[in-house]
């Protein structure tokens, strides 16, 4: 018997079945059934003796089929065919290779012998999608290898290696050979023994103290604030001590359910896929890309010297150009201190480091960048600056290179008409550390070539970044969306609050850290510096704050000078509410007229979170981006937005988009309309019953 997916073939008295679902051998309806048949094939050929389940391509079952994910579960379900994995009369093996993650490894688990290369890794990340193992990942894995470790792998979603899986009893054995021939190899042994199947759910669970659980339980909470499924997880595993499996495995199904229909479990999908969604920009599917071998970077700073790392990390040889040798010296000593820092984590060896600095060519000449096929500028931003550096670009580069600009806020349309080849100009933001953050925003103009927009989208991915395309705007969208809030954090010091009470708000809606603190962690001279750049955009008789003037022209700068919206001790980067700068705070409402009053964390997030969304719903209908979810990609890639509320239009939506629109009305009614004037699309949404993600009716 073959299907499409499975392919049955006969080892003498092996059964061998073969996944073949590329790319990552995911759990499709056709792998279930197919599978599901081929066990019941090798239960009734009287010649079979034993069973092997492995994988063709890179991996084994490396998950949930994701296109699946919000759509009704369809039978055959997995619980059913892990069941019948287990119930086999005649011994199965299971042959790991790449990743058995998910319902893959809950396949291996109710197998009878595991199998796997000495590469293989294996576990159950459910977890980081809202919901727990649904195929007895909960009652089969505690049996093996105990609570505590149970515990550990699933709770935490923590992906183990082989070595590590054979120690704690998940594999039975580590190959460094051929990884189907050791199989059933280990089938015959089976045979041979006859001992027949070993069924995992038959083990009792090894009795554990309850405080095992009381401490997993305070753990999560702990580490894993916000999560729901961490602590269902640990209530599923305390079922498989408590129940005999066929109970336990019924109870589990049920929570796993339970999770699934969730809105954290939507929202954690949603962060999920979202990358993949981007990546698929509607009309660049088949238009083709340009080469891209060599690249150079304009500018050794902090932002230069990240994304030279970035293309480096990525195997590209990477020109990287200063304007004089000490800037040059400073920019590689940077890049090499960052190596360095790596090697001493262990998360880089030394042979390796030294390659990807060997690949970075330090230069002071124009005539090292002529030749290469991208040329990225990361320069001081000032429109004068690019012009200068662009005009040069556009006299040395050779013809059809890709001129990027790292711009954070300027006009790429008018760099782009610094040169004579526009359509050759595109932006590419990255966000600092560059060669640690996910984000890259690539922004388009009018006159961009299609297949420079498809080149730097795939560059992207090869970066390892979420790359999501967006149109020319000031600030884009990442920016554009974060200067509402910084504008509201500034307003609520003057009209009551702190800067640990803002920051404590929004860490307690989501965000790592709040915007304060971010600032400090930043540097505060970077933003006062692009506000006075910014200061003649200003309009006159709109509200204004100058707190953050203030506070840098006491020398406060943030870590950096120990002193910012907080203090810091030496050594220390905990921030420490400051007494001064309360006062600062309350003497500038005092010369302002502001009578302060009592702001509560409600008005907080509202205000800080309500205005972003506002902003992105007036992005989407001037179609600087395309769809909900880059805008959201944006913010859970970029700037921290938390991945289990999905994005800020995911949680708007989810919030409910007549509750914001009534709040944005009220702030409207409190504040003027100067800030708060609800986005046309919104109301436009709300009037017609649709959300962000679902709309059918486009504004005009």
């Amino acid at each position: 018997m073959a299907s499409a997916v499975i392919n049955y073939r006969r080892d003498g008295e092996i059964a061998v079945l073969t996944v073949d679902h590329p790319p990552v051998n995911a759990l499709s309806r056709d792998v279930r059934s197919g599978l599901l048949e081929a066990i019941r094939q090798a239960e009734e050929d009287a010649a079979v003796r034993a069973v092997v389940i492995r994988c063709a391509g890179r991996t084994f079952i490396a998950g949930a089929d994701v296109g699946e994910f919000d759509l009704p579960p369809q039978e055959p379900h997995l619980p059913e065919l892990t069941q019948a994995i287990e119930n086999a009369c005649k011994p199965v093996v299971a042959a790991l290779h790449g990743t058995a993650l998910g319902g893959g490894f809950e396949i291996a688990l109710a197998s009878h012998y595991r199998i796997a290369t000495a590469a293989a890794k294996v576990g159950l990340p459910e977890v980081k999608l809202g919901v727990i193992p649904g195929a007895g990942g909960t009652q089969r894995l505690p049996r093996l290898v105990g609570v505590p470790d149970a515990l550990r792998m699933i709770v935490g979603g923590e992906i183990i290696t082989a070595k590590r899986a054979l120690e704690i009893g998940a594999v039975d054995e580590v190959v460094d050979g051929d990884l189907e021939t050791a199989a059933i190899a280990a089938a015959r042994r089976l045979i041979v023994s006859g001992v027949g199947p070993r069924r995992t759910g038959s083990l009792p669970v090894a009795p554990v103290n309850a405080a095992v659980f009381a401490d997993a339980r305070n753990a999560a909470r702990a580490r894993q604030r916000h999560l729901e499924a961490p602590l269902i997880a640990i209530d599923a595993i305390a079922v498989a001590c408590e129940l005999p499996l066929e109970q336990g495995l019924r109870r589990e199904r049920e929570l796993f359910l339970e999770r699934r229909a969730s809105p954290q479990a939507a929202a954690l999908r949603n962060a999920f896929l979202g990358p993949s969604e981007v990546a698929k920009v509607p009309g660049l599917s088949d238009v083709p890309t340009r080469d891209v071998a060599r690249v150079a970077v304009l500018g050794g700073g902090t932002m230069g010297g990240g994304i030279a790392m970035c293309f480096a990390n990525a195997g590209f040889p990477v020109v990287l150009k200063e304007v004089d040798a000490t800037a040059l010296e400073r920019g590689l000593a940077t890049i090499r201190k960052n190596y360095q820092a790596s090697v001493s984590r262990g998360t880089l060896s030394d042979e390796e480091m030294r390659r990807r600095i060997e690949l970075i060519r330090p230069t002071l000449e124009w005539q090292d960048v002529a030749e290469v096929d991208l040329i990225v500028e990361a320069v001081f931003e000032d429109m004068a600056v690019k012009h200068e550096v662009f005009e040069r670009l556009d006299a040395v580069a050779r013809p059809g290179a890709i001129l990027a600009t790292n711009t954070s806020y300027l006009d790429v349309a008018e760099i782009a008409g610094f040169t004579r080849r526009p359509q050759d100009v595109v932006g590419m933001h990255f966000f600092s550390p560059a060669n640690v953050m996910r984000l890259l925003e690539n922004v388009r103009t009018e006159r961009t070539a299609p297949e420079v927009l498809a080149t730097v989208m795939k560059l992207g991915r090869k970066l390892g970044k979420v790359a999501v395309l967006v149109g020319g705007c000031d600030g884009f969208v990442g920016n554009r969306m974060l200067a509402q809030r910084t504008r509201e954090a500034w307003f609520l010091l003057e009209e009551g609050a702190l800067p640990q009470q803002v920051d404590a708000a929004l860490v307690d809606f989501g965000f790592p850290m709040g915007p304060f603190a971010v600032g400090d962690l930043a540097g505060l001279d970077i933003g006062w510096r692009n506000r006075k750049a910014r200061a003649h955009l200003r309009k006159p008789g709109v509200r204004d704050c100058d707190l953050l003037d203030q506070v840098c022209e006491l020398g406060r700068l943030g870590q950096k000078t120990g002193a910012g919206w907080y203090r810091y001790e030496p050594g220390n980067r905990t921030p420490i509410p400051d007494g001064a700068i309360e006062e600062l705070i309350v003497a500038h409402s005092h010369r302002k007229g502001i009578v302060r009053r009592v702001i509560d964390d409600r008005e907080i997030v509202e205000r800080c979170v309500f205005s972003m969304i506002n902003e992105g719903a007036k992005i989407l209908a001037e179609g600087v981006a395309a769809r909900p979810v880059d805008v959201d990609m944006v913010w859970l890639n970029g700037y921290g937005f938390p991945s289990w509320r999905g994005g800020p239009l995911f949680y708007a939506d989810q919030h409910g988009l007549q509750k914001v629109l009534a709040a944005l009305e009220n702030y409207c009614r409190q504040f003027g309309p100067d800030f708060w004037t609800p986005a046309p699309l919104l109301r436009e949404l709300v009037a017609q019953g649709q959300t962000f993600y679902r709309r059918t009716v486009l504004p005009a």
